[in-house]
């Protein structure tokens, strides 16, 4: 078992550090609303600190899970960031869905103060979390993916070391560009057989036995068809995730122009009001709600 500080208690965090308790690892939490960690805390057991500091003081390793680079920059640099409460060969797994280059930027503020770095974003949502089956992709070296991996492993379905330091968030792109596209023709067929006048409900139930079966159509048919959009993913963090990705095709010359419409398409769902709405919501651009 391992002494590990959790820095993030979002609907990712929270079910991740749970697991992590569950599995006998002693735990310190911190999250900016520390009523979020006291909550945590009386679940859970383990303990809470006042800053990402003290919760990383004592921790072989620290995992960070927040909302972009900025977020990510300030819970981990800084005089009451984790580098500074973290001691020399402790290793700090960045599960944030944050961009390669403050994965290289934070490696190397690691490798200066003598700390292991990982990026390790994950894909599966909040159910995933919960669940406990997580995939995971990991970026950095052999031997420090190989420390933090059993522990991982307390939330992972499946985890995988990609190649150096920031291929976890390379890989995670990759996850959405496909994700952005498999959503967007989800969205005009489940529209395109409500035009055609067909039963919906049949429609994706004898399709999704074959060659057009996703994780979205067995997921999220049943509720576009119902014009609910409250399951999952928001479209805020999805538009945050599509322009860290098209950032980096800009820089890597990758051609992307499925992406970038669908970005677009997302972008139409937000003037709606659908900030919050999960991803699915692609639909509600194309025939109003319910």
């Amino acid at each position: 078992m391992a002494k590990v500080a959790f820095i993030g208690l979002g609907v990712m965090g929270y079910p991740m550090a749970g697991h992590l308790a569950s599995k006998g690892h002693e735990v310190r939490v911190y999250n900016r609303t520390a009523a979020k960690a006291e909550q945590w805390v009386a679940e859970h057991g383990g303990s809470s600190g006042a800053t990402p500091r003290e919760a990383a003081e004592g921790a072989e390793l620290v995992m960070v899970c927040v909302g972009n680079d900025d977020d990510l920059r300030g819970v981990v640099l800084g005089d009451e960031g984790a580098f500074a409460g973290m001691a020399a060969g402790s290793v700090l797994v960045d599960h944030t869905t944050a961009s390669a280059t403050v994965a290289r930027e934070l490696a190397a503020a690691a490798k200066e103060r003598g700390l292991g770095f990982l990026d390790a974003p994950v894909s599966g949502g909040q159910a995933g979390a919960v669940n406990g089956v997580l995939t995971i992709m990991v970026g950095g070296a052999a031997e420090t993916y190989a420390r933090a991996e059993p522990v991982i492993q307390s939330y992972a379905r499946m985890s995988r070391l990609m190649g150096e330091v920031g291929s976890g968030q390379l890989t995670k792109m990759v996850n959405q560009i496909c994700i952005a596209g498999v959503v967007q023709g989800l969205a005009e067929a489940v529209h395109f057989s409500q035009q055609a006048g067909l039963d919906g409900l049949a429609v994706m139930e004898v399709i999704g036995k074959g060659a057009a079966q996703s994780w979205q159509m067995d997921n999220r048919h049943k509720t576009m068809l119902s014009g609910e959009f409250d399951f999952g993913f928001a479209v805020d963090w999805m538009r945050k995730d599509l322009s860290i990705l098209l950032e980096e095709a800009r820089r890597n010359g990758a051609q992307l122009p499925m992406t970038a419409l669908v970005d677009q398409f997302y972008g139409e769902v937000q003037a709606m009001g659908g900030n919050r709405w999960d991803t699915s919501s692609l639909l509600a651009r194309l025939k109003p709600t319910k």
